[in-house]
């Protein structure tokens, strides 16, 4: 086979970055690469198309780890190399028992001690800044973004980070960026006597400084003055905003009414009686004396009255978070697990179809599960249906052996109704058996799939036992007893009969002796017993083993 070979000098191989290594392999190369080239880190190996590959192996080159240099494992192939230098990781692949071999070399290198600055820098909005790795001649660097140049422009928030030669240096920069507050006070305003009036610089990462000496984002304003306020983003220049309240003319009473609270699908009308308004304004823009509200918020009115001054209020507007509860959909789980339903909604009234108060139920069993709940003066409610599934344990029964012509029918046990399929993809609730081989059955429901199967044996039988499939041991004197039909002498004859959850219903040691269809002097269940039958044909000195089923009818 022709391969290639590509020679370099030693130091310029040194300042391959992992990631970009070549792959010296056969024409079938497999080819993968590797998470890190740092020492004493954990080195992760990753095959970039593993579709088709049936086992693999790894070696990773590495003669000071003796028998940690190998792993059979297709992912997560891992290995800490604990010296320096240049070593070479063969993979060898098998797909469909055809195998490749591909090997790679892999510099293992010291990580590079850096500080790239603060660990936290916050920058203000549209603003960048740059971030510059240590400049090692004939180094590769890979950041973060893939970007591959020693320094890197820093223009959204990220964590920084750099590798070196293909290894991650240890210090890291976060970048948060503050967003350009826009402050507004709004404009000046005159209001009446005994007014009172909050103003609200909040913004994202600021500190503020009032004229007041006020350090908060908000300032309660009672008397007549110029309100001043210093904003500080974190990262962005300093914004000044301010307001000249005035308070004038007779106290005015004004009410927006108390806060209320809406249910999903409500709206109030805010219309408070104010005879002597010449204007009004309220916080969504409206300028009507009424506005219709359907979503949670403070809605404020501003009030001129007799064009002299003007009044405030607020009122707080809170929809509820009880929306139209939904348990889900009807729901099928498995035995020995549980189902979690919520209708939490926070503080409030919940009840159960079983009356208990909690806002989740753990669901143990199948049935009907209804919830009501209430917030406040809103209610929903919902109901489900839960049905369980039941574990698989299909079970063919032993294997067996039969004679020459002989046919054996193989019941489906275990299989509760689900569905299945046979070897040969047919469905049939019995298998015929005419010639030997191995016969499976595969079921499967919502809890996963049962698989099963039995070899069945064929041999020319000089004196063949035979048992019945079925009988019917209702004493009308016609096939009441399940016993074996014979042409030659048997001997060291041994039978037992099993029900379907092993327990031994019948034992007998005399070939004469059938079962009478009862257990425990009670007549036995309709349904499929297992027999096993040992004995010794006395002619040929044959020890045989035999196992079936027979069926009991009434």
């Amino acid at each position: 086979m022709r391969s290639l070979h590509i020679s370099r000098p030693f130091s310029t191989l040194f300042l391959l970055p992992a990631l970009l290594l070549v792959a010296f392999t056969t024409k079938a190369a497999t080819i993968f690469t590797s998470s890190s080239t740092c020492v004493q880190d954990s080195v992760f190996f990753v095959i970039q198309q593993p579709a088709g590959i049936d086992s693999v192996k790894w070696y990773f080159g590495d003669p000071p780890s003796a028998e940690k240099d190998s792993s059979d494992k297709i992912k997560g192939a891992f290995h800490v190399y604990q010296s320096t230098g240049t070593y070479t990781v063969t993979l060898v692949a098998w797909r469909g028992g055809v195998k490749d071999v591909t090997t790679q070399p892999i510099t293992i290198v010291t990580p590079v001690i850096y500080d790239l600055g603060p660990q936290d820098i916050t920058l203000c909005q549209g603003s960048t800044m740059t971030l510059s790795a240590p400049v090692i001649p004939g180094a590769t660097y890979l950041w973060q973004d893939s970007s591959t140049a020693s320094d890197i422009l820093v223009d959204t928030s990220a964590t920084y980070k750099v590798k070196i030669n293909g290894c991650l240096i240890p210090d890291s920069v976060n970048v948060f960026y503050t967003p350009i507050p826009k402050i507004d006070l709004g404009p000046d305003l005159v209001l009446c006597s005994g007014e009172q009036l909050q103003l609200d610089a909040t913004a994202q990462n600021c500190t503020y400084l009032w004229n007041t000496g006020n350090t908060e984002p908000t300032q309660e304003v009672r008397t007549t003055g110029t309100y001043k306020v210093r904003v500080f983003p974190k990262g962005c220049a300093e914004i000044d905003d301010e307001i000249t309240i005035t308070f004038t003319g007779p106290p005015y009473p004004f009410s927006l009414g108390p806060d209320t609270l809406l249910c999903p699908g409500e709206s109030i009308t805010l219309a408070p009686s104010v005879p002597e308004a010449t204007a009004w304004k309220w916080s969504n823009g409206a300028t009507t004396p009424s506005i219709t509200v359907n979503y949670e918020a403070n809605i404020w009115a501003l009030v001129e009255i007799n064009h002299i001054c003007n009044v405030v209020d607020t009122i707080f507007v809170n929809f509820n978070r009880l929306r139209k509860l939904n348990l889900g959909n009807d729901t099928t789980i498995c035995k020995g697990n549980f189902l979690v339903l919520t209708a939490d909604f926070g503080n409030g009234q919940y009840r159960w179809q079983d009356n208990s108060d909690q806002a989740t139920y753990y669901v143990t069993k199948p049935g009907y599960y209804f919830v009501h709940a209430q917030i406040g003066r809103c209610e929903s409610s919902d109901t489900i249906h839960v049905s369980f599934n039941d574990t698989l344990r299909v079970n063919l029964g032993p294997d067996t052996i039969l004679c020459r012509n002989e046919v054996y029918e193989i019941p489906v046990v275990g299989a509760g109704g689900a569905p299945f399929k046979w070897q040969d993809s047919t469905s049939i609730p019995q298998f015929i058996v005419r010639q030997p081989g191995i016969y499976s059955l595969t079921a499967w429901n919502a809890c996963g799939k049962s698989v099963d199967s039995v070899r069945v044996y064929f041999q020319d039988c000089e004196c063949t036992v035979h048992f019945p499939n079925a009988f019917t041991p209702n004493g009308d004197g016609r096939n009441d007893y399940f016993r074996p039909r014979y042409r030659c002498p048997v001997d060291q004859y041994i039978l037992s009969i099993y029900n379907r959850w092993g327990e031994r219903v019948f034992y007998t040691n005399d070939p004469q002796i059938g079962w009478t269809g009862h257990v425990r002097g009670l007549p036995a269940d309709l349904g499929t017993y297992v027999w096993i039958v040992d004995y010794r044909e006395v002619n040929t000195r044959k020890v045989v083993h035999k196992t079936g089923t027979v069926t009991v009818l009434y």
